[in-house]
Parts: C-alpha cells; sequence; structure tokens
C-alpha cells in the first residue's frame, strides 16, 4: 500500500489541475471587458451579450432608454448604427459583431475606431433565425473611412 501512496497523491492533483482549468481555453485568459450601452427592454442585445459570453468575453451591461448619445459620443457613422453601443480594448463595437471578429480586432489592433453591423442582418448573433442573410462587418474611423473588416 506505502508503494501505491505515491501514484494515488500524484492522480489527485493531475485531477485537481484539470478540474481548476476546465472550461478555460489560453485565448480566453485576460480578454477585455466589453461595455454593452443597450435598451433595458431589447431581447437581441441580452442574447448578443450572452454570445459575448458563451465566447470567453466579460460583459458590463449598462440600460439606458436612448442609446443615441453614447453613438454620437463614440463616433459611430448614422449608417452604420444598429441597436447596441458597446466598447473595449479601446474600440468601439456597433451592433451585432460577432465575437470571433472582435477577438481579431483585438489582436490585429487595426488604426480604426471601430467595427460596426449596421441594421439588425437575420443570422448574425444574438438575431438568429431561419434564413441567415450574408452581412457585413464594417471598420470605421473617426474620419468617415469605411471598409469590410469581414464577411458573414
Amino acid at each position: 500500500m506505502h508503494r501505491l501512496r505515491p501514484f494515488f497523491i500524484l492522480t489527485a492533483l493531475a485531477l485537481l489541475t484539470s478540474a481548476l482549468f476546465v472550461g478555460c481555453t489560453p485565448s480566453d485568459a485576460g480578454l477585455p471587458t466589453v461595455t454593452v450601452y443597450k435598451s433595458p427592454t431589447c431581447g437581441c442585445c441580452e442574447q448578443w451579450t450572452e454570445h459575448l459570453r458563451k465566447n470567453g468575453f466579460p460583459v458590463k451591461t449598462v440600460d439606458m432608454p436612448d442609446v443615441s448619445p453614447m453613438k454620437t459620443r463614440f463616433g459611430v457613422p448614422a449608417r452604420l448604427g444598429s441597436c447596441h453601443t458597446a466598447v473595449v480594448g479601446g474600440y468601439v463595437v456597433e451592433g451585432h459583431v460577432p465575437a470571433d471578429v472582435i477577438r481579431r480586432m483585438l489582436s490585429e489592433k487595426p488604426d480604426v475606431t471601430g467595427l460596426a453591423v449596421p441594421g439588425m442582418p437575420v443570422g448574425s448573433p444574438g438575431m438568429e433565425g431561419r434564413r441567415p442573410q450574408p452581412y457585413d462587418v464594417v471598420a470605421f474611423d473617426r474620419k468617415g473611412r469605411q471598409t469590410v473588416y469581414a464577411k458573414r
């Protein structure tokens, strides 16, 4: 029995260590908090925040009756508007931008103000539906330049 004790101790340590890291991946470590400005009654905004959480982002929501002042404050062009505005890692995220595209932006650090998915296209995170539409994720800056950053 004394010979098996080290085996049991090592096995217990291995199980404990693996239990501590269940659900964690190296890419999730240290993701910045996404602060989302949204209407308190918007269901798709809640679904988008859940999409972010499921993809490892910490999320803070700020409910407000009118999000327009935040769009103006953060320089979101009117034609790129959607139902919620968020900030993360020094960037603006307007609308239903997929979490993987946000990760890409945070990794690449492009010289832009942020990303937007204009409107509320069916098939974007938080707007899932039977007939997904193709949509663009648009990068924008304060000078009014807009380019397609990703296609979905």
